[in-house]
């Protein structure tokens, strides 16, 4: 399947306040300039640790990526 790392993410959304990976996933949702069809690791990681919100961590973003790359790639 042809899906991007956003695309990926964003079912996790919804889930508890305290759930880790549902808190990134609602922000990077409202994150307008989040790389929405990207799936190389480089360009999201930077992006993570240069430009987004503060709940976008690169320690949660390295465990979704992991399971992107388990699932799609």
């Amino acid at each position: 399947m042809d899906r991007s790392f956003y695309r990926f993410v964003l079912s996790f959304r919804g889930g508890a306040k305290n759930d880790l990976k549902s808190v990134f996933a609602e922000s990077m949702f409202n994150d307008q300039s989040f790389p929405r069809e990207e799936k190389a690791f480089d360009v999201l990681s930077r992006y993570v640790e240069e430009k987004a919100d503060l709940e976008i961590t690169s320690v949660i973003f390295d465990e979704l990526y992991k399971l992107y790359e388990e699932r799609f790639l």
